[in-house]
């Protein structure tokens, strides 16, 4: 099947991905009476007396805003907040097929750090939780801090955390197949935007000890003199023995490759140097750093992409439908120790990983609620 050409055809004859639904029926004068006026002033009394009943009486409670503006669409850039939409509807629709939310497309015409963190505040009283998708970095950090500071409601960047929590499931169950231990494996990562951080930071809260990032230029090292402020943090967290160079050259030995950057940035000759039973997690799409025959061939022993039509697809839907169907319930912020409980969670659904199946199909039954129960179990837990 041509996807690009299909998809053109099924987006223009549907005219997009959603529509508004009514919960109750509209077929009487009652129905309208009840659902319209008069009957409706009394939820808003309600409402009104207490605010916290806005959870009682409307959507909130299950409501989910997807707010972009379009500075970096996976795959293809920053191509504006119009063009953005499609990729926003899609996101939608995958919250309610498979974690039972309704959510809804914010689009801005801004791409203004503090407008941003203004119009998106001044959405929670409509909306539960806030999934910020496809922000630039290093604004989209300063956006998510903040939001996070000032709002009541769970906000959560999936480009960062959504693709840190799936690397995680997947590498937990990757390490049990090649007998390997997270804290004395190798690490490279290619990328060091938004998700390139996000995966090095939760990788090594959960007990990494040797992670290398890479950008367009090489390895983040100490002799770099270009280094922007997220970079220079990122250095005091990352390359404990301080390796310069290009990352075909700081590969060599490496267990675990983690690309979250730029198609073809990886050869099977740079695979053939990292260490035995090494891991390739070539996650740049739709196209990969190293196509998985590609990876196979220089010695690959586990190969993932994010990709549908190859094994071990690691995408981000095994993971933000259920974050925030135990973050809408628990009416919590989203923490770093949640998001290692549903990354643990989300791993142990594959009871038997071989290098083929280290992390659940994104159509497999049960996943959203396993990790919306690690989220729960984690927001019990620190009494959130």
């Amino acid at each position: 099947m041509d996807y690009y050409e299909e998809s053109l055809r099924l987006h223009r004859e549907k005219k997009g991905k959603i529509e508004v639904c009514s919960k109750v029926p509209l077929e009487t004068q009652n129905d309208l009476s009840l659902s319209y006026t008069p009957g409706v002033a009394e939820p808003c009394r309600k409402i009104a007396e207490n605010a916290e009943e806005v959870y009682t009486y409307t959507s909130k409670g299950n409501l989910v805003a997807v707010v972009t503006d379009g500075s970096a669409v996976l795959g293809l850039g920053n191509i504006g907040p119009e063009a953005a939409l499609p990729v926003m509807e899609g996101k939608a629709i995958l919250f309610k097929r498979f974690a039972g939310i309704d959510a809804f497309p914010i689009c801005l015409g801004t791409q203004d750090t503090e407008e941003i963190i203004q119009i998106v505040k001044a959405l929670e009283p409509t909306f539960g939780g806030i999934n910020l998708e496809d922000i630039s970095a290093p604004r989209c950090f300063e956006i998510e801090r903040r939001l996070k500071e000032d709002m009541n409601i769970p906000v959560f960047h999936d480009d960062q955390h959504g693709t840190a929590i799936v690397v995680l499931a997947g590498l937990i169950n990757a390490l049990k197949v090649v007998q390997k231990q997270l804290s004395e494996i190798r690490i490279v990562i290619s990328g060091s935007g938004a998700a390139g951080i996000a995966i090095s930071n939760l990788l090594s809260l959960a007990g990494a000890n040797d992670i290398i990032i890479c950008d367009s230029q090489g390895a983040i090292c100490p002799l770099r003199q270009n280094l922007n402020s997220s970079k220079e943090e990122v250095l005091k967290r990352s390359n404990p023995r301080d390796l310069c160079g290009s990352l075909s050259e700081v590969i060599e030995g490496a267990d675990l490759f983690v690309g979250v950057s730029a198609p073809d940035v990886m050869t099977a000759d740079d695979v053939r140097k990292m260490a035995d039973k090494s891991i390739v997690f070539a996650m740049s799409n739709p196209s990969p750093e190293i196509m998985p025959e590609e990876a196979k061939k220089g010695g690959a022993y586990i190969v993932a992409t994010g990709r549908s039509d190859f094994p071990n697809q690691l995408n981000n839907v095994l993971v933000f439908p259920g974050i925030f169907k135990g973050a809408l319930q628990a009416r919590t912020q989203i923490t770093d120790e949640m998001k290692l409980a549903a990354a643990q969670a989300l791993s142990d659904l594959v009871h038997m990983p071989n290098p083929d199946k280290i992390i659940p199909h994104p159509l497999d039954k049960g996943i959203a609620e396993a990790v919306a129960e690690a989220v729960i179990r984690v927001a019990r837990k620190q009494e959130l």
